[in-house]
Order: C-alpha cells, then structure tokens, then sequence
C-alpha cells in the first residue's frame, strides 16, 4: 500500500476537521431543533455538552487515529485485538449514512439552482418542496449530482482534494452566514425571534432537550461515526491535538449558532413565531425559508447565498463521511484510492436510490412510522452513534486506559490543559449520559414513553 497521505499544516487540519462537522447537520438540522426544543434552552444545554462531553470524545477519537496512524476498522484493533468490533461498528456508521446524506445534498443543488434562475416565487409556494421530492427521477438526478461532486474531490486525496477545498469553503461559510443572519436581524419582528433563541428559559426545559441536544452533538461534530479517527490518522505528530479540537469547536458552533440566526428570527418575523412553525420540523430550512427569501428586498440574491452556503457545508461533510468509508477499505483490502473510490461510488449510489424513492413511488415502505430516509437517520444517528460512543468511552477509560490519550495529547508540545475534565468524562458522566440518552430515544420511537 502507498504510503499514508497527511494534512500539510495544523490549519489545513483544522479546517478539513471543520469542514466535516460543520454541515447539514449545522444548517439544516441544529436550527429546527432549536427552534422545536426550547430556544436558548436548547442552545446552553447544547453549549454545555460540546465543550465537555464532545470536546472529550473527539479529542480521544483523534488521539486513537493519529496514535496508530489507521482509520477506524483498523486502530481499534491495534490497541487491542478484543475491540476490533468497534472498528466495524464505526464503518457501518458512515457508509449507512453517507447515501441518505447525499440525497439531501441533492435537495439543496436542486433549490440553489431554482434560486440561481430566478424562480424563487415558485419555491414559496406551499407545495414545491413535497412536490418535488414526490417525483422519481428528479430527485434521483440531482443525488447523483451531488454523489458526482463528492467522489471528485475524494478522489483527488487528502492534500489536493480534501484540504485545498476546506482552505477555500470554510471562510466563505463564516462570511455568509455572518451576512445573511445580519440581514436578517434587522426585519421587523426578528427581535422576538433573537430573544427566543438566546435566552434560556426552564418553561421550555424537557428531557428530549438534552436528548435532542445530544443527538445533535453527534451529528454536528462527526463525532461516534469513525470520521475524526481516520483525519486524526493524517494529522502530523508535531501538530497540537488539544487546540486543534477547541478550534475546530469553535468553527462546528459558531456556524451552528449563526444558522440558528438566520433562521429563528426569520420565522418570528414572517409567520409570528407560533407554536406550529417552530415544531415543523425539517420543513423549517426547504419549506420556511423560500418564504422569507421571497417576501425580502433582494430575497432572490440572498437565497442564493444562502444555498450556495449550505451546498458548501453539505458537500464539506460528505467529502468526510466519502474519506472515512474509503480510507476504511484502503486499510483493510490495500486497494488503491481510484479504484475504492468507484467502488464507494457505486454502493452510495445503489443505497441512496431508495431514500430518494420513499418520499415519492415508495412512499408506503416504513420503518416505525419513518419513511426510508428517515429510518436510516434513525439508525445511525439515535442507535448505533450512541453505542459506538459508548464502547469507545469504555475502550479509553478502562480497557487501554486514559492516560494512552493523554499522552497522545501531550506528544506534540507536553502540555494537556483539558486532561481532568477528560478522565472524568471519558470515565464516567459521558457513558452513563450515553446509556440515557439510548434508552430515551428507543423507548420514545418505539412509543414506550413520551419524554
């Protein structure tokens, strides 16, 4: 096998791990929640969690990676033979999601496209989005688009395809979104919505805040799905571990939090902020939004930028989830890049057929009430990124032990200034926390309880 690619700089690094947390699970997923689940309550408890438990999983995931130079199918195993089931566990993760994921990027091509071209009041109408994606081959089309995109980039490696992409997308996604919410704050009636989202409140604290907070964290941050372990196996020894995460913290929540921005002001300014509008859902960004655009001065420019922003993040995080499942494969059969690459293509284009069909033909084929698409989601996001995160969390602190990452951490520069709060987490609040959230999630989907 060639030899293993690495990041060039700590910034390339940096922004390539950026680039892969911050996406749609930022721009399309961290707002409606928001908005469903509290405001600024779910905003601090989602705070709260990133800057312990994400902050500990992540830094022990790159730990792992950069220590055994391997993705994850491989650096479990290394460190310990009985724990190579979590290196298979984290290769389904990413390959299950990558399809549906892609599917939705297909979405955002398709309405930046309708933007681009001026169509901007048909996008306003109730109906387009469902119509849409009730069709067969439209949709399909515009998921190949975007599957077509990613495997170029993949294919071109970590340094000239990877990295160079990063470098440019991630500050053009600060500098968007800090237009477009700014823009957005100075509609009438967007204060409302501004204080809703920053101000936490304990009426509307429930149990699914944390539970949704959580899930969210998981999806945000590319954490628990063998992503952060395979970029940490191409981060240099001399790069510092520690700030490298914080940074790349800051850019996953600051994106986040601007998305919330643009959005939740948005539906207060334009629909009154009802109870409704806030818990539609998914609807909120592909639904919502085209109104907004619509009714603004320049509404047609600044939908554009803004689907253009979230194209960017879309495609960023699936570059990741693509590299993750080829990195696996290369490790595991010694294939070459081009080669592994078709062959990804190949079973994500097969896979994502039917989570494009189930909102149109295949429209009767659920799982607990969830259509395919949603299902997959289901499976990844709320079962097996809980398991793996819990299995890792046991695997660092008890089986090859903390200090293992600690000194990990500390290879670069000596320094770990996070190390108590690590152990504590990685030990003992972030697997019982894990346990929870598993049980509550399941028993809610499967109607045992309501939390």
């Amino acid at each position: 096998m060639s030899q293993r690619s690495n990041f060039s700089s700590k910034i390339g690094f940096v922004l390539a791990a950026a680039g892969s947390a911050v996406g749609l699970g930022n721009l399309w997923r961290f707002p409606y929640l928001a908005a469903k689940y509290g405001g600024g309550t779910f905003l601090l408890v989602y705070l709260i969690l990133a800057v312990t438990f994400g902050f500990s999983l992540m830094i022990a995931e790159i730990a792992i990676g950069r220590k055994t130079g391997l993705s994850a199918i491989g650096a479990f195993k290394k460190l310990d033979k009985r724990f190579g089931f979590l290196g298979v566990l984290a290769a389904i993760i990413p390959i299950i999601i990558f399809p549906y994921y892609s599917v939705i990027g297909g979405w955002v091509i398709k309405y930046f496209v309708t933007f681009v071209t001026g169509n901007v009041q048909a996008a306003a109408d109730d109906a387009y989005f469902n119509n849409f994606i009730g069709t067969t081959g439209e949709p399909i089309g515009w998921f190949c688009l975007f599957i077509a995109f990613t495997s170029i980039i993949v294919l071109l490696g970590v340094e000239k395809g990877i990295e160079t992409v990063s470098k440019f997308m991630m500050p053009v996604l600060v500098v968007l979104t800090v237009i477009i919410a700014g823009y957005g704050l100075t509609v009438d009636g967007a204060v409302d919505g501004l204080i809703y989202y920053v101000k936490p409140s304990m009426e509307n604290f429930s149990g699914m805040t944390v539970i949704a907070a959580m899930g969210q964290l998981f999806y945000s941050m590319s954490l628990a799905m063998g992503i952060m372990i395979t970029y940490g196996s191409y981060m240099k020894k001399d790069n510092n571990l520690e700030s490298s995460v914080r940074q790349i913290e800051v850019f996953d929540t600051g994106i986040a939090f601007m998305a919330g921005l643009m959005i939740i002001p948005a539906v207060f300014a334009f629909s009154g902020g009802t109870a409704e509008q806030l818990g539609q859902g998914p609807g909120l960004m592909f639904v919502m939004l085209p109104k907004v655009f619509n009714s603004m001065p320049m509404g047609g420019a600044i939908g554009t930028l803004f689907f253009i922003l979230v194209f960017f993040a879309a495609l960023t995080s699936s570059i990741s989830l693509m590299e993750t499942i080829v990195s696996i494969l290369r490790d595991k059969f010694h294939w070459s890049r081009k080669f592994t690459c078709i062959i990804v293509t190949v079973i994500a284009l097969i896979m994502g057929i039917p989570s494009s069909l189930g909102f149109g033909i295949w429209s009767d084929i659920t799982f607990l009430n969830l259509s395919i698409l949603d299902a997959f989601d289901f499976l990844s996001n709320s079962i097996l990124m809980p398991i793996l995160a819990f299995f890792t969390c046991i695997f660092v602190g008890f089986v090859i032990k903390p200090k293992v990452v600690i000194d990990e951490v500390k290879s670069s520069d000596g320094t770990f200034k996070g190390e108590k709060l690590f152990v504590v987490m990685i030990k003992w609040i972030a697997p019982i926390c894990l346990i929870a959230i598993l049980v509550s999630s399941v028993g809610n989907a499967m109607g045992w309880w309501t939390i």
